[in-house]
């Protein structure tokens, strides 16, 4: 069992501009999917692996410190929003997941177009990153109960 660490201030360092950088692309792939390539999944995939990279970077205690975020009250609000505009469908009268689409005059952005794709979209991002980080964190604790535990 190994306890301490190496020097690793390049990783640290790099990782914090890197995250930025990926969870803008992320955002950005969750906005475009209605239109383009991208969407909530692989939006959602880049987002759980920029959480990643932070918890690999520095460890589950200090990420969970700065970043006290439960990964499972985001998979349950993101089938919500999911379900909900889905189920929005039928007040309309209309096909379950119809989409609908109408362009507002947004205050800073002008001239926007909103979609129920993307509220969809972002329910299906949240549950992503929801999904995927607590499996991963979820191996990541037991591994570190398992290590603490051989060490009694």
């Amino acid at each position: 069992m190994m306890h301490s660490r190496s020097n690793d201030l390049i990783l640290k360092t790099t990782t914090n501009i890197i995250v930025f950088v990926i969870l803008a692309f992320s955002i950005n792939m969750l906005f475009s999917g209605h239109n383009a390539p991208g969407g909530g999944f692989i939006g959602g995939l880049m987002g759980a692996g920029a959480f990643l990279l932070l918890y690999v970077s520095y460890g589950l205690q200090p990420v969970h410190r700065i970043l006290p975020i439960n990964f499972t009250y985001m998979i349950a609000v993101g089938l919500l929003i999911a379900i909900l505009t889905g189920a929005g469908s039928f007040v309309l009268g209309v096909p379950f997941l119809s989409h609908s689409f109408g362009y507002f005059q947004l205050p800073l952005l002008g001239k926007t177009e909103l979609a129920t794709a993307m509220l969809f979209d972002l329910g299906v991002y949240l549950t992503v990153i929801g999904v995927t980080m607590t499996i991963i964190l979820s191996i990541a604790e037991d591994k570190i109960e398992k290590e603490v535990g051989e060490g009694n």
